[in-house]
């Protein structure tokens, strides 16, 4: 079978056209907003009531179940018995569940038996929700955090699918992983099928991400599992950028109607080439899915997510250009040579501000017939002009490589935008070192710089010194720890 994973390419990641990690959700109209208002008051208390009063018999079904039984029992051998028996009790009152919060499960297909399909592939993972789909699917086995496993309410319900543990502190978690999971879907003992979303992280169900292995690697059928949400409001979409769970849970409980596709598609079963190359087999589950969908596929990975989230937390802006540069840096094979890092460090003059292509090219050391390369030039050439700001690249470089806070941003500005070791800055270079770590405006950096020199008006630079325990007060009339200490040394100019 053709692998086709050359169908995706770097320049399938268009920041512009498609964000699988970014949700927006506004209720636009006043119309919208009465009504929710409304139901909150007249609807939201009596559907938190009844989930809460069917979660508690759950639960207690699932205590009753695991009564006498250790972590060790449930690893080992299948649940038999009345134990077994208690699994449609349980999905009968998931099902309620949701039927409580206002939700409508249309299932399309058939489930395969464990014997046709060891393994269930479920995508587009979107939501918390998603979760809930294991009262759908007879309740399958999980793979989730140990961490999960032993919280004394939810854990209880996570242990009855007698779940694949992640140890996140055993550095061999992830082979373990995968040989509990070949074990399992090889086994010829009666366990549940083994479901699992194999893209790691929730999308906004605009793409598939690339696949995880972990389904893959036993080599066995999987069954495709679909999951749409057809809402006018989609108001169950949790992302890395957007509205949080307990706003999402509210927005959701607070809707009269909605509603959940499952589609269960038909069993795939491996070819040779597939059963001994677990990416191929994924990525070609993957392009199955996303045509019975009719979305594209994505080469972002669950490894990006760590990108963004880092780019997030030390809140800088244009976040999927940075992981576009991630990406290609990669493919250039830069980010092995560190070259920006080497600019920085043994450079014994200005780096020019705004460089052409083919310097861009020649400063880092590239081909600039490559089409890569002209990609990456692209995404910093934000004015079209033909040129790019050779000190805003390596600072993103270097942030996301090298920063883990505020003031590690306005160290590594500092040091790209200075011209000797001394790191002095004058007003124009503070407000450019300003605007790349803290994002603000000329104004404010200005505004920055009197207050600093305010009893020094002889000098007319300033420099960075982490070390300082001093405040300057920003605009915004807060005050926070800032890297600015006036001493000789510190005014000296440069």
């Amino acid at each position: 079978m053709k692998d086709f994973s050359s169908e995706i390419k770097a320049s399938s990641v268009d920041t512009d056209i498609l964000n699988p990690f970014v949700h927006r959700l506004e209720l636009d109209t006043t119309y919208d907003k009465l009504k929710t208002a409304f139901l909150t008051v007249a609807l939201l208390p009596l559907r938190l009531a009844l989930i809460t009063g069917l979660v508690i018999f759950a639960w207690l079904l699932a205590c009753l179940g695991l009564h006498g039984l250790s972590d060790e029992d449930l690893r080992r051998t299948p649940l038999t018995g009345w134990r077994r028996k208690i699994v449609p009790w349980l999905c009968f009152v998931g099902q309620l569940t949701y039927r409580a919060a206002g939700m409508k499960i249309v299932i399309r297909g058939k489930q395969a038996s464990r014997s046709e399909a060891p393994i269930l592939v479920v995508a587009p993972h979107s939501t918390f929700i998603d979760g809930g789909i294991v009262y759908i699917l007879g309740f399958p086995s999980t793979i989730v955090r140990r961490e999960s496993g032993l919280n004394p309410f939810v854990g209880k319900l996570i242990n009855y699918t007698q779940p694949v543990y992640v140890w996140r502190d055993d550095p061999n978690s992830r082979q373990n992983t995968i040989k509990e999971i070949i074990e399992r879907a090889t086994s010829k003992e009666d366990w549940p099928q083994i479901m699992i979303f194999p893209e790691g992280t929730c999308t906004n169900r605009s793409c598939l991400i690339t696949f995880k292995c972990g389904a893959f690697y036993p080599g066995v059928p999987v069954q495709p599992v679909c999951i749409r949400y057809p809402n006018k409001l989609d108001t169950v979409t949790w992302t890395w950028e957007g509205p949080g769970p307990l706003k999402l849970l509210w927005l959701t409980l607070t809707q009269l109607n909605s509603s959940c596709e499952i589609e269960f598609l038909p069993v795939y079963k491996p070819n040779e080439a597939e059963k001994t190359d677990p990416k191929l087999y994924a990525n070609n589950v993957r392009r199955v899915m996303a045509q019975a969908l009719g979305i594209p596929v994505s080469d972002y990975t669950y490894d990006d997510c760590r990108i963004i989230s880092k780019a997030h937390s030390l809140n800088l802006p244009n976040a999927f250009s940075i992981l576009d540069t991630h990406k290609l840096r990669n493919t250039l094979g830069l980010q092995n040579n560190k070259i920006e890092q080497e600019l920085v460090q043994k450079r014994s003059h200005k780096i020019d501000e705004a460089v052409d292509f083919n310097e861009f090219a020649r400063i880092l050391r590239l081909d600039p017939k490559d089409p890569l390369v002209q990609q990456l030039f692209k995404i910093y050439d934000k004015t079209n002009k033909g040129y790019v700001d050779m000190e805003e690249y390596i600072f993103t470089v270097l942030a996301i490589e090298k920063a883990n806070s505020v003031l590690d941003l306005l160290a590594i500005a500092f040091d790209v935008c200075s011209m000797h070791s001394s790191r002095c800055l004058d007003i124009q270079k503070l407000r450019k070192v300003l605007r790349f770590s803290l994002q603000l405006d000329a104004e404010e950096s200005d505004k920055i710089f009197l207050q600093v020199n305010r009893d020094s008006s002889e000098y007319d630079s300033i420099s960075l010194d982490c070390y300082s325990l001093s405040a300057v007060k920003f605009p915004d009339e807060n005050l926070m720890p800032f890297c600015f200490r006036k001493t000789a040394d510190t005014y000296r100019k440069c």
